[in-house]
């Protein structure tokens, strides 16, 4: 390991050796997938890069020097087909290793990588390629995506060039037979840190999908997540299970774990399934993983004891705040605290519990060193210890991992980005020794009585009951008048458990006994299922519109 990592930050520990105080430096002209990837090869070309794991379990490791070679014979195939610096370009390639020649090509031709789930919608991606003006697509062959790509088309003027990687199909490059009769040799493209890199489709609870603009130096800031929150082994495999789609895949999959030099394992299944998963972490030896919650939820119902995790130097959740009976269960089971972080498609991690910290149970940890994090009122003003106001970022001068903007909307731009701090529109709330606390959403805290109450603390104390398989908690108008809102639960019932009026009383009265009593919820609905974004958040906004 040659520690590439250091010639972009300076690192300052206090006596215990706790990270104290951390500055990220991006030369004027910084591209990853040059100063990174291609720098490790020229110097460690044998260097483990990934292990890929296909549905099937066909293995293929790749070597940084093999990660440069296809990616440069990647960026001439691009370049063949008409694809430049500066063209926007939809890449739909599930955990195909294609991803990442496609996504390191990309870059290095200066264009701007528009990451997008597999399980999109034809009405779905008419949004996207009309919105942002796509003029190429990078798409699996593998299930309708290609199909539906297809229907959207004649609605979308921009796209002139398609490429299909696993298949072959009528209109479409085929990238399999194409791309590897390129030149492994690619000259560098000059391009700029504040040049666009990438560009996510933001998956927001209500309305259409915010488009959020990166830079260059968007990769840089995920140095710590890799290094201090997902704490990455270099010489081991770290396992981030999340859609190349995501914007998760990025932080988990490529960016901060290659500036540590460490092998990123990527196993592109079809299905989650917990004893699959628990098996590959058992046979691979998996050092570090990174998932949300539920998949540690049912990784515990699995029986997590039936399995070797002795590799297991650190496991850590994202996608959604963390009950503290999952963090309980898992370090009983385990030996091992599930590390939670925060953060945004706008943002690198903000708040997380970093590498010799001690987590407390339901906490997202304390404000990441790479930027200036404060919690304020409806006025601007920084809250005392617990007080709930929105977590702000200081965005004046921009630092590093925080988006370029909203694409094409600069009125939301300028909502967001105000009297220099960037409001991310969560909410939290301090304890006296710093660590922060998630509430909700701004939009999804319910005012009762002259009190504000977040959705995720009743959340925590109802999945505990052992009749609640899921629930979501909205507010919902009081018809009396006199409470302004009131609480709403609405559950998904494990098997053997019956909707009945009983149970409505049990579970108000075991959220009474596990929390303040003025947090219960008056109202209780029973649904089969809940409604979610493509990515599995709730949708609050649909579950309160219904009781309208």
């Amino acid at each position: 390991m040659r520690n590439i990592h250091q010639r972009f930050v300076k690192e300052r520990f206090d006596q215990n050796g706790m990270l104290w105080a951390y500055r990220l430096h991006c030369p004027d002209n910084f591209n990853f997938a040059y100063d990174v990837v291609d720098d490790i090869a020229e110097e460690d070309p044998d260097r483990r890069a990934m292990l890929w794991l296909s549905k099937d379990k066909e293995e293929r490791l790749f070597t940084f020097g093999q990660m440069k070679q296809w990616s440069d014979r990647t960026a001439n195939y691009l370049r063949s087909v008409g694809i430049g610096k500066g063209d926007i370009v939809l890449v739909v390639l599930k955990r195909h290793y294609q991803f990442w020649f496609t996504a390191l090509a990309l870059h290095k031709l200066g264009a701007v990588m528009v990451p997008a789930t597999f399980m999109l919608t034809k009405h779905d991606f008419e949004y996207r390629i009309n919105a942002a003006e796509i003029k190429a697509i990078v798409c699996t062959a593998d299930g309708g995506t290609a199909q539906a790509l297809d229907d959207a088309l004649p609605q979308s003027p921009s796209l002139s060039i398609r490429v299909l990687v696993g298949g072959q199909r009528p209109g479409w490059h085929d990238f399999d037979s194409e791309m590897p009769l390129c030149s492994d040799r690619f000259e560098r493209v000059d391009t700029s840190k504040d040049d666009p890199m990438v560009l996510f489709f933001s998956s927001g609870t209500s309305g259409y999908p915010k488009m959020v603009l990166h830079d260059h130096t968007y990769p840089l800031s995920h140095l710590i997540t890799a290094k201090y929150w997902h704490r990455v082994d270099p010489e081991g495999l770290h396992f981030t299970i999340a859609d190349t789609g995501w914007g998760k895949a990025l932080w988990g999959k490529l960016y901060g774990q290659w500036l540590m030099e460490a092998g990123v394992f990527v196993y592109d299944f079809d299905k989650f399934n917990a004893a699959d998963i628990l098996s590959i972490i058992e046979k691979y030896r998996i050092t570090t993983l990174c998932c949300p919650p539920t998949m540690f939820r049912m990784f515990l119902n699995e029986g997590v004891e039936k399995y070797d995790l002795s590799s297991l130097q650190g496991a850590n959740i994202a996608g959604e705040a963390l009950n503290p009976d999952t963090y309980d269960k898992w370090y009983q089971a385990t030996g091992i605290k599930l590390m939670e972080g925060f953060g945004q498609t706008e943002t690198a991690c903000t708040v997380l519990n970093i590498k010799g910290m001690t987590p407390k149970p339901g906490s997202m940890g304390k404000p990441s060193p790479q930027y200036t994090v404060e919690i304020v009122d409806d006025e601007g003003m920084r809250c005392l210890p617990g007080e709930t106001g929105e977590i702000v970022i200081a965005c004046d001068p921009k630092p590093m991992g925080l988006m370029m903007c909203y694409y094409r909307d600069e009125e939301k731009t300028a909502q967001v980005m105000r009297d220099g701090w960037y409001h991310t529109g969560d909410t939290a709330w301090m304890d006296e020794d710093g660590y922060y606390w998630y509430v909700g959403r701004t939009d999804d805290i319910i005012k009762s009585s002259g009190y504000r109450i977040g959705p995720f603390e009743i959340e925590s104390v109802l999945i505990t009951h052992p009749a609640v398989k899921d629930c979501a908690v909205t507010g919902v108008p009081d018809p009396d008048g006199v409470r302004g809102q009131l609480v709403k639960a609405t559950v998904v019932l494990n098997q053997g458990w019956d909707p009945t009026d009983e149970l409505k009383k049990d579970l108000q009265q075991y959220v009474k006994k596990e929390t303040s009593p003025y947090k219960y919820p008056r109202v209780v609905e029973f649904t089969d299922e809940l409604p979610r974004t493509i990515n599995g958040k709730i949708r609050r906004a649909d579950i309160r519109g219904s009781a309208n």
